[in-house]
């Protein structure tokens, strides 16, 4: 069975009419993620909120009246798009004001390959996109903690804590993306497969 990427009530309705084209890990990656966030889950008061599954999105989008179009296209780029290698690199964090713990990945050439794909891909379309930068600006990752609600304190000893380079370098190859949309207080998804 599929496992939501969000699940906590005031997340959904902050998500409500949005949709994101993401990856899955699995495998060590995704092995190394849930350990981690275990951990880092621990060190805050229990409703910190976090991602209930593991995911690196490659973009994110406004468009409620016009998901099927999105949908269009995201299937478009799949057919087009051969299967992502996704390496792990370090526990690092973004700071105020995100306050996000991420896992950082590797910039791998099928992942900037993806990214650029689907970037010119969208490049003569109006759709909102949310959040976009330049592939330069983009930092790949996978967000496992919201800080944003801790002390200034609490975030200071999280994000400290939390930084660290991985070792072991977990990787893994993604054969599908999934467009995530959030309607009526639920999370759906299609999965796409790659190439």
């Amino acid at each position: 069975m599929r496992r939501p990427f969000m699940t906590h009530p005031d997340q959904l309705a902050s998500l409500e009419g949005q949709q994101y084209l993401v990856l899955r890990p699995t495998g060590p990656v995704s092995e190394a993620y849930r350990l981690v966030q275990g951990e880092l889950l621990a060190r805050v008061p229990e409703r910190t909120k976090h991602p209930h599954t593991e995911h690196v999105t490659l973009r994110g989008f406004f468009e409620p009246e016009r998901r099927e179009k999105v949908a269009e296209l995201v299937r478009e780029w799949a057919t087009r798009q051969h299967p992502i290698e996704i390496i792990a690199d370090a526990i690092d964090a973004f700071p105020a004001p995100w306050q996000v713990v991420i896992m950082r990945l590797a910039r791998t050439a099928s992942l900037l390959e993806a990214y650029s794909s689907l970037t010119a891909a969208l490049e003569h379309t109006d759709f909102r996109r949310l959040d976009e930068r330049p592939l330069d600006d983009w930092i790949f990752h996978l967000s496992i903690v919201y800080g944003k609600t801790l002390s200034p304190d609490a975030w200071a000893e999280l994000e400290r804590a939390s930084r660290r380079e991985l070792t072991e370098r977990p990787r893994c190859i993604v054969s599908e993306a999934e467009l995530v949309w959030y309607e009526d207080g639920a999370e759906h998804a299609e999965v796409i497969p790659l190439g």
